[in-house]
């Protein structure tokens, strides 16, 4: 039953709050189960970079039956494409019920064990903190559904919990990098054009006053650090911690191409406020609520064992990571460190840490391909940055949200360190194999009578143009050719 919300609804109040986000919710889902189900196959399919099967039985092999808990999947039972593919339209598909409100906490449920399985299933592809987020945001809506009046209570804190343990390592992860970037208040002069998939207004943020973007830097670590504290305090308190937190996941949305990570930590903003705050400013047919269900004595013992299991582990995550990155930082010993990696295996806890290290310059690679290694041919990206004059694009140039390109994301990553090295090297193998599902993941096939006989991989350093150099060439990247690629020097080609 749902009855008309009132304008001067109760303060304290979330019904309509929680029904609004769990909404949102599905349409996160839904986008993040599209996006997955046009790449899926070509990433760790049986042709793909990184197939699936092959992962999974070198893990049993090594494991044996413990290889089953190690890696929570239900592909298990079937890794074929079919399997994949599928089990992403299905997810869509219950995350239209989970926004239509239809059969809401079995689709929630089942969402959430799809987007898990796929989480695991798609090794370092799906290795992000949206992920994460997506999947511990997920697991707990199904007892903000599940759970009736004050037992949702403990819910709405354990969201709030959640938007303050992202927001709060996010910032003090930047601290304890001991990145000079941060630390020195450049991280901005640099940010907007080393980013991953940077927007067209990213080029005009690059050309602010270097005291603006120092100061820009400076705000960013308030903002993520001393910000998530008023999370706890009183309404007006909140009310405005939501409001900086919104205001800054809009400037993140106008010059960066995150896909749905910005807009989901804007939508966690929601538990911030209550239904007399969302009610003002929602069309009047918006204003529905369900009907208050009583909370028995059992809904209040699972509400409060949830969150007895939840805080402390996530706790202690909070600690690891603000004491320290890297491999000689301090990790919970023990038995306690045992629980706290079983719930980051099943998604409901996860240490957040947003680019807690800021490169100074950008660096692309370019694929090329020959059939006889005089005449070369490039492949290309779908939307990572090649041609100096534009900016590829899903919806308009530079603007992919809320796709997430997974093989344009990655590719970003393997200039920055050696361990993303193997799985770029399989992605060659992928084409000069000319698998089709590997090939789908980019813009073109240079070579579609014949594979290519060689391959070769180039390196160049990326930047801005400055206002003068774009009045007269018109583009907006500057480049320059370092050579080949090293890391790959010492590795054979793929023949």
């Amino acid at each position: 039953m749902q009855t008309q919300l009132p304008d001067n609804a109760g303060i304290g109040e979330y019904h309509l709050v929680s029904d609004l986000f769990v909404r949102l919710l599905g349409i996160f889902y839904l986008i993040a189960f599209v996006s997955l189900a046009m790449q899926i196959d070509g990433l760790v399919g049986p042709s793909g970079i990184l197939p699936l099967g092959q992962h999974l039985d070198r893990l049993h092999a090594a494991y044996g039956a413990n290889s089953y808990w190690l890696l929570p999947t239900l592909f298990w039972f079937d890794s074929g494409s079919i399997a994949l593919t599928g089990a992403c339209w299905l997810g869509a598909a219950l995350a239209v019920l989970v926004a239509w409100k239809r059969w809401q906490l079995f689709a929630l449920i089942v969402c959430y064990a799809l987007y898990l399985s796929l989480y695991h299933a798609g090794q370092i592809f799906l290795n992000f903190q949206w992920d994460g987020l997506l999947l511990e945001a997920g697991f707990l809506a199904i007892f903000l559904v599940a759970l009736p009046g004050r037992a949702k209570g403990v819910v709405i804190y354990l969201f709030r919990w959640l938007l303050f343990r992202l927001r709060f390592l996010s910032g003090i992860s930047k601290l304890v990098s001991l990145d000079p970037a941060w630390s020195g208040l450049t991280a901005l002069n640099v940010y907007f054009q080393v980013q991953p998939l940077p927007t067209p207004l990213a080029w005009y943020a690059h050309q602010l006053p270097e005291w603006l973007l120092k100061t820009g830097t400076g705000l960013t670590l308030v903002v993520e650090i001393l910000v998530p504290f008023m999370m706890f305090l009183p309404r007006r308190w909140r009310f405005a911690a939501a409001w900086v937190t919104i205001f800054w996941q809009v400037l993140i949305l106008l010059t960066s191409n995150h896909n749905w990570f910005n807009l989901l930590t804007i939508a966690l903003c929601l538990f911030l406020f209550d239904d007399k705050a969302v009610a003002r400013v929602l069309p009047s047919r918006w204003k529905i609520a369900p009907q208050a269900r009583q909370a028995t004595m059992a809904h209040g013992i699972l509400a409060w064992s949830l969150a007895a299991v939840l805080v402390p582990i996530t706790t202690l995550q909070v600690v690891e990571l603000a004491t320290g990155m890297g491999q000689d930082a301090w990790r919970v010993p023990g038995v306690a460190g045992q629980v706290v990696d079983e719930s980051e295996r099943l998604g409901i806890a996860h240490k957040y840490h947003v680019f807690p290290t800021m490169k100074p310059d950008r660096y692309e690679l370019e694929i090329q391909g020959s059939l006889d290694g005089k005449e070369w041919r490039n492949y290309h990206y779908r939307y990572k940055p090649e041609a100096l004059d534009r900016m590829p694009g899903l919806w308009a140039p530079g603007v992919v949200i809320p796709h997430q390109p997974r093989l344009d994301w990655m590719s970003w990553f393997v200039t920055l360190h050696p361990s993303f090295v193997p799985w770029f090297y399989e992605f060659l193998v992928g084409l000069k194999e000319s698998r089709p599902a590997v090939l789908a993941l980019l813009a073109n096939n240079p070579f579609p009578d014949h594979p290519p006989a060689y391959l070769r991989v180039n390196v160049y350093r990326y930047r801005f143009t400055t206002p003068q150099e774009r009045e007269n060439t018109g583009n907006r990247w500057a480049r320059e050719a370092l050579g080949p690629f090293p890391p790959l020097q010492g590795l054979p080609m793929p023949e």
